[in-house]
């Protein structure tokens, strides 16, 4: 886990511990047309090629989540899961919730930041008139 004097840049993503949770696709679609809004990927090249240069402002990622297996729950001889990187989106044009999984590890990590700091900055620019302050104990 990160130390209290580590800034969030100084984290890996696997280090962050994100508030709640989001659940993958989208409530309203059933399960015989998920593949309309969710879609995994076996490798951060795979899901690159797919979503890398995706429209920030039509695929909007409002979140993600850089998944470890602790091992905790593992059987002797079992191999824990490989990471993987949750990204949610919403597909602003036609109001689409869903969601992306693809396996990533350390080595990805510097092409995963930068790709999410891109990101960062669409959903940045749609808060811009907020500004946020932790000074009155706000998280």
């Amino acid at each position: 886990m990160p130390t209290s004097s580590q800034t969030p840049a100084e984290q890996h993503l696997w280090e962050s511990d994100h508030p709640y949770y989001c659940t993958e696709g989208n409530y309203f679609v059933p399960g015989t047309r998920w593949d309309e809004v969710h879609a995994e990927y076996d490798s951060w090249t795979e899901f690159y090629a797919a979503w890398g240069n995706s429209d920030e402002d039509m695929n909007l990622v409002f979140r993600w989540d850089w998944k470890r297996d602790s091992g905790e729950y593992l059987e002797e001889g079992e191999e824990p899961e490989p990471d993987k990187l949750h990204v949610y989106w919403v597909l602003q044009r036609k109001a689409i919730l869903r969601s992306t999984v693809c396996v990533v590890t350390e080595a990805d990590e510097p092409a995963v930041r930068a790709w999410l700091v891109e990101r960062a900055k669409t959903i940045a620019a749609i808060w811009a008139p907020i500004v946020l302050s932790t000074e009155d104990g706000a998280r």
